[in-house]
């Protein structure tokens, strides 16, 4: 079973601003559109990122007109006071842009949101155009599938089709997105498996696995059960 991909859940009306957009350009777009962020582009490919965080130092140090911070202001003092003045995207957005493939799976973008620090990322082609954008929300979205939806995948897919094991000898519930296995298999591999697979499957929240083995084949036996 396949994992979603960052294009079957992105975002891919991306709300844009051009690096020569004035600054009250750029608040009008992250208003009107009720966003946070856009990405800034430059003759159709992404240079940089404009967030509210970008904007508001504009505010803090009254347009680049107060003292600039001291030595022991720290960089980052240092920067919002410089984006104060700024007066369009150029001067203001912060590069390089955080992006990912369409091709990539789900639980890396996850993965680099996190490691990133990051709430969204833009999502570039081969050619390094911009063709949509993931966000966390995006992301949790995986977690709204029907409880139905996912016990007939569990049963057809994985149980049936992945493992050849007749769906009948296993009883899987599934409540609010945590999956109850109960039943027996002919092996304990089998349940490994499933188990595994099962906790990969897009919208499973937990797994209570209570399936049992006919017979334990992840050990080796003593050596009185074989020689007796």
């Amino acid at each position: 079973m396949r994992e979603p991909t960052v294009s079957s859940l992105m975002t891919r009306e991306v709300i844009s601003a051009d690096i020569d957009s004035s600054f009250k350009e750029l608040v009008q777009l992250l208003e009107g559109n009720k966003i946070s962020a856009l990405p800034v582009l430059d003759g159709g490919y992404p240079v940089g990122v404009v967030s509210e965080a970008d904007l508001v130092p504009k505010e803090e140090f009254r347009g680049g007109t107060e003292d600039a911070p001291g030595l022991f202001g720290g960089r980052a003092a240092r920067h919002r006071w410089e984006q104060a003045a700024g007066l369009t995207a150029k001067d203001v957005m912060t590069s390089p842009v955080r992006s990912i493939s369409p091709d990539a799976t789900a639980s890396a973008a996850a993965r680099e949101l996190a490691e990133a620090g990051v709430r969204r990322l833009f999502v570039m082609d081969g050619d390094g155009a911009l063709v949509g954008v993931l966000s966390r929300r995006d992301l949790l979205k995986l977690y709204l599938r029907e409880d139905d939806e996912l016990r007939t995948t569990i049963r057809d897919e994985i149980f049936g089709r992945t493992l050849w094991v007749d769906p009948d000898t296993v009883d899987v519930e599934v409540t609010d997105g945590v999956v109850a296995l109960q039943g027996r298999l002919e092996r304990q591999s089998e349940i490994d498996i499933a188990d595994h697979l099962v906790r990969a499957l897009p919208g499973v929240v937990d797994v209570q696995n209570r399936l049992r083995p006919e017979w334990n084949d992840t050990t080796l036996p003593r050596q009185t059960e074989i020689f007796g």
